[in-house]
């Protein structure tokens, strides 16, 4: 009895080794890691910025404005060796779709021809830089971040119906670069030892209401390496204002209010003029 018994624990504890056995090995060193993804690492220069005014009031006597931008170039390493680090402002109003035309001379009348039809291209686009534009920016990133005034005008609405559309951007860059709208001013941007900038940008009169974007772009050997944004707030305030709004929601008063205007003036004048003949 005391042997079966005894074979009976024996194999008992055989069955409890082999099942042991079979258990996988859950220790720390053997668990599977999980990969988890890297982050690209942060850029070793960054931008550090300010704006002298992040608004613009548009008053009856707005005769345009300046805006000083200025920062430094934050770093955790000392200045890379190579060509020096370049910055690159631009101030962008808020875009529109914009139509141009080319005229035709046609039986000796100057008429609309073929047009262009441009998706987006902002009211106001200004581009300064801390030298010339071509030789610190590779074309690849001026596609990228749409930095240079061809590159500011977004896709064309609908189909174009012309050969090439390049001569009608020319022909919108110019006439804004006329009017003051457009303008590119290279080597504006001062920079002091690689770490202190400093930029001012002129609003013309003609501008327009709406949020405008800053943009400060940071290079080495023609990349972009950081971009730092900051709004700037254009609207119109008091008399101002009060016509533009009322253009827009009360058409109909605002049109017999300059027609009363027109007629009130006309009057005065025809007025003045009877007064000034008599003798």
């Amino acid at each position: 009895m005391r042997a079966w018994t005894a074979g009976l624990m024996l194999l008992v504890l055989t069955c409890a080794a082999s099942a042991q056995s079979l258990v996988p090995q859950t220790d720390a060193g053997s668990l599977p890691v999980e990969a988890t993804p890297t982050a690209d690492p942060p850029p070793q220069e960054t931008v550090v910025a300010g704006l002298s005014s992040d608004s613009v009031a548009i008053t009856a006597s707005f005769d345009g404005s300046e805006i000083l931008i200025y920062g430094a170039i934050k770093r955790e390493t000392p200045i890379p060796d190579g060509p020096p680090v370049q910055v690159i402002v631009t101030v962008e109003a808020p875009s529109s779709s914009v139509t141009v035309w080319r005229k035709e001379r046609k039986a000796g009348i100057w008429i609309n021809a073929e047009s262009v039809r441009i998706g987006a291209a902002p009211g106001f686009y200004a581009v300064a830089t801390s030298a010339a534009l071509d030789d610190i920016l590779l074309p690849e990133w001026d596609n990228r971040y749409r930095i240079s005034l061809s590159h500011a005008m977004r896709a064309f609405a609908g189909q174009v119906a012309v050969e090439s559309a390049v001569p009608f951007t020319e022909a919108l860059i110019r006439i804004r670069e006329d009017e003051g709208l457009y303008r590119l001013d290279e080597g504006s941007v001062s920079l002091i030892d690689q770490t202190l900038f400093r930029a001012d940008v002129s609003l013309p009169a003609n501008l327009v209401e709406g949020a405008y974007k800053t943009r400060i772009f940071l290079l080495r050997n023609g990349e972009v390496i950081d971009v730092f944004v900051a709004p700037i707030n254009v609207r119109k305030v008091g008399l101002e204002r009060w016509l533009y709004r009322l253009a827009f929601d009360q058409p109909f008063l605002y049109g017999l209010m300059s027609l009363s205007v027109a007629v009130f003036a006309g009057w005065g004048a025809s007025a003045a003029f009877r007064k000034l003949r008599r003798p």
